[in-house]
């Protein structure tokens, strides 16, 4: 085959004998999201649940006064959205930081 011929049969994507590839685009769509929640109970202290808010959840305290607040007079506050692995986690070190410190404290997710 010549030089021409090959560059015919590369270039002309009508020709039965080249192939054309089109470049599939994924169609990706977002991850869902999930809530994590704090549920009110009568035994833990609000300055505990002020501080799991700054620790695990990086917000300053005016912020997580505003959330322990909720929970406390609405019997649970959104603490964060997240993608579920994150959420998931989220709520196990909630619990696994109350139970070392002797709070009967509830972590919960719920999706978004």
């Amino acid at each position: 085959m010549s030089n021409d011929q090959k560059k015919d049969f590369l270039i002309r994507p009508e020709d039965e004998r080249g192939l054309v590839l089109e470049e599939a685009k994924p169609k990706l769509k977002k991850p869902p999201l999930f809530r994590v929640v704090l549920l009110n109970d009568d035994y833990t202290p609000m300055e505990f649940v002020v501080e799991v808010l700054e620790l695990i959840f990086g917000m300053d305290r005016p912020k997580a006064t505003r959330i322990m607040l909720e929970v406390h007079t609405k019997g649970k506050g959104i603490c964060g959205v997240y993608t579920y692995e994150i959420a998931e986690t989220k709520v196990a070190q909630v619990s696994t930081f109350a139970q070392q410190n002797q709070h009967p404290l509830l972590c919960t997710m719920e999706e978004s």
